[in-house]
């Protein structure tokens, strides 16, 4: 599972964590029933606390991307994955409706605002 960290910016690192793990999941490079690392191993690859590490587990967890089984270890749970797009979508939509009212009152085109949004969708894409 490769993850990646960036320690700037103003994402938390499990916050990086939950939301990369989540792509792997909706993307199906993780599939239903299949192990992640332990807590402490990915901290331990990632050189992060595993408190950090916890944190995005549990999180995962709550929103149901994952399920724990006591003595063996977290696993993807299984999931309607078009119900989960679907709630992504919606998400999107909010953002970037409020987005479209920040740019027309700010005066900004359609392109600009298109341009900036490739070059953001870009940069998330890694």
């Amino acid at each position: 599972m490769d993850i990646i960290i960036r320690n700037t910016g103003d994402i938390p690192i499990y916050e990086q964590i939950t939301r990369q793990v989540k792509g792997l999941i909706l993307r199906g490079e993780l599939k239903e029933g299949e192990a992640l690392p332990s807590m402490r191993l990915l901290a331990r690859e990632l050189r992060i606390s595993v408190i950090t590490t916890k944190r995005a587990y549990e999180e995962l967890e709550r929103e149901g991307f994952l399920t724990t089984v006591p003595g063996k270890g977290c696993f993807v749970a299984p999931r309607n994955l078009e119900l989960v797009r679907e709630d992504a979508l919606r998400r999107a939509e909010e953002h970037l409706s409020a987005a479209v009212d920040a740019a027309r009152t700010g005066g900004i085109t359609p392109e600009e605002l298109q341009e900036t949004l490739t070059i953001l969708y870009g940069e998330d894409s890694v």
